[in-house]
């Protein structure tokens, strides 16, 4: 068995700068191939779909904006298929395996690593060994700022473009709505909140790294996590992918900042 770690996981939120860190992980060729194997929900085989981001939410103002559901096909494989073909993919052929984990994604997780017959306990913990299959070296992205988060997702979950440059044609029917951008802000801070008792309560300390720090010094980040992987560092690439945020983003974080103050909206 080797004496140093084989797998890593990025802890994260959703846009927080996490497929900045994981796709120039994966440029490298040697550490592994993540992806968000944990966002697919059993009853669709779909990540979250648009709509699903705001059940229980009936603005009719909001709703309209969000494509309709698709009902999708339920994912019938047996916990020890899911673990196996998580093991698979997300491995380079050198044996290191990369994921993503966001933390409303967590309870499908631990639902689905109950299934295994070689589970070793109970808790999140255990539920990534046995899904993993080693204990990864853990790294969790985080933005501080929440609103700019926000309202890049309220725009990707409009328009279903979750990486790369803006497509026109799609972000032209994408609309300002306060009420939306607050839900999300409301969710992901829920998130990070989750994260962060969580490492608390296991004593946990992973590689932390804001997302400011991370697009201003992504090579040098990816350089920590390969050294963490006892690979050689000098094989991180030069950023491998562009902030999607652009002036629009600004306007609608000036602008929800605003109705905040004004209407007592969370940031």
């Amino acid at each position: 068995m080797p004496d140093h770690p084989t797998a890593y996981l990025v802890l994260a939120s959703q846009r927080s700068g996490s497929t900045l860190l994981v796709e120039s992980l994966r440029a490298t060729g040697v550490a592994g191939e993540p992806q968000e194997f944990f966002q697919y929900l059993p009853t669709t085989s779909q990540s979250p779909q648009p709509r699903q981001w705001f059940a229980g939410v009936e603005d009719e103002s909001i709703l309209r904006l969000l494509d309709p559901l698709d009902e999708g096909k339920p994912d019938l494989a047996p916990a020890a298929i899911w673990r196996d073909y998580i093991q698979t993919v997300g491995r380079t052929p050198n044996g290191v395996w990369g994921g993503k984990l966001m933390w409303n994604q967590t309870p499908l997780l631990l639902d689905r690593a109950q299934g295994l017959p070689d589970r070793s306990g109970p808790g999140l913990l255990s539920a990534i060994r046995d899904v993993v299959g080693s204990d990864p070296v853990l790294i969790h992205v985080y933005r501080p700022d929440v609103v700019s988060q926000a309202v890049s997702f309220w725009r990707a979950v409009q328009t279903r473009v979750w990486r790369g440059r803006p497509d026109p044609v799609r972000d032209a029917r994408a609309e300002y709505h306060a009420g939306a951008i607050a839900h999300v802000v409301t969710l992901l801070r829920a998130q990070e909140e989750g994260w962060r008792s969580w490492f608390a309560e296991e004593d946990i300390k992973p590689i932390d790294i804001s997302y400011p720090y991370l697009w201003r010094n992504l090579t040098e980040v990816v350089a920590t996590v390969l050294e963490a992987l006892d690979l050689d560092p000098r094989l991180a690439p030069p950023p491998v992918l562009e902030r999607q945020a652009d002036q629009r983003s600004d306007e609608w974080v000036d602008r929800y900042r605003s109705d905040a103050e004004k209407e007592g909206l969370p940031v």
